[in-house]
């Protein structure tokens, strides 16, 4: 397959979103002709890419505490590149390999990789396939997953949102229908609990602007227990009227407000790409699932296959 980075650009009437074949990356996405994400003007940028712009993560998403699992009795060291544990599938994950991208139409494109065996220390080769299509205000990803051996898989869209241009995200208020959180330590590596959200800065069940839910400047890099209800998982408004509504059918969303996000490459639009400049809602399982069996399980097989399906809805009213 060539190394040439290629994109795709899908149009609806009210929409436009960017492309790229390197890490199945969304270089843009406008909105009325406003732009709604952080991204890289220049495709080479996504090469490197140190703060997962706008890239599909996996095999895994999100951390491996330890770099290291147990499947059918053998251990799977993976390599580190979060201190001790592994982060998003590591360094050469499948957000740093460049895919094989067709445009279907205007409004559809479809990515396709095969990753080898052992490709970052996971056993089992897997054919993987994301398909995005545009459907008016609404992107839909629709990623799936077909191993030839039992392996874990976790797929994350990292796109960082910033509704509004303004060098920061206090003009935004979030809404994420969860009452639960998987708590961590300092690593940012989950304890195995589950906790309740009441009575702490973590309860965004109603609408609230992060200065009013962390007025100590902390952040966010958690992950939430999706409640079993109807209707948007998360919901984000900004003050000049954009609208942002997910729909995803995983367990788990990471809320990340890019507290560790720095400069890089060539920005576009007029965001700082400063620290807390952009957010994403990473709809997932569990993070180290793989190693904490009370989370559920992301095992995949030739007979279960991997998916996942999210949208997500971004409009200003009219």
């Amino acid at each position: 397959m060539s190394d040439e980075i290629t994109s795709a650009v899908l149009k609806s009437d009210t929409s436009e979103v960017t492309v790229l074949s390197m890490g199945c990356a969304i270089q843009s996405w406008l909105v009325d002709g406003q732009p709604v994400v952080l991204g890289y003007d220049n495709p080479e940028d996504y090469r490197e890419n140190p703060y997962c712009m706008n890239i599909i993560v996996g095999r895994v998403a999100n951390r491996t505490a330890n770099s290291r699992f147990e499947l059918g009795g053998t251990v799977w060291k993976l390599p580190s590149n979060d201190g001790p544990h592994h982060l998003h599938g590591g360094a050469k994950g499948l957000g740093w390999q460049n895919w094989d991208l067709q445009q279907l139409s205007d409004s559809a494109v479809v990515l396709r990789l095969h990753s080898a065996d052992l490709d970052q220390g996971y056993p089992g080769a897997v054919d993987f396939e994301v398909r995005l299509t545009l459907d008016g205000s609404a992107l839909t990803w629709e990623m799936s997953a077909v191993p030839d051996r039992d392996t874990p898989i976790n797929l994350a869209q990292h796109v960082y949102f910033n509704l509004d241009g303004r060098p920061d995200l206090n003009g935004h208020r979030f809404k994420i229908n969860a009452s639960k959180i998987t708590p961590t330590g300092a690593d940012l590596i989950p304890t195995g609990a589950i906790t309740e959200v009441d009575g702490t800065r973590f309860d965004f069940r109603a609408l609230a602007g992060l200065a009013e839910k962390d007025p100590g400047g902390l952040g966010y890099d958690l992950n939430y227990v999706i409640d079993d209800t109807n209707g948007p998982k998360a919901r984000v408004v900004a003050e000049n009227g954009m609208d942002m509504r997910l729909w995803t059918d995983q367990p788990g969303l990471q809320f990340y407000t890019g507290v560790h996000l720095n400069r890089f490459g060539s920005p576009s639009h007029a965001a700082s790409h400063g620290p807390s400049s952009g957010f994403c809602l990473e709809a997932q399982a569990f993070p180290n699932v793989v190693n904490e069996p009370s989370f559920g399980s992301t095992l995949c097989s030739p007979d279960q296959p991997y998916f996942q399906r999210t949208t997500i809805d971004i409009r200003k009213p009219r």
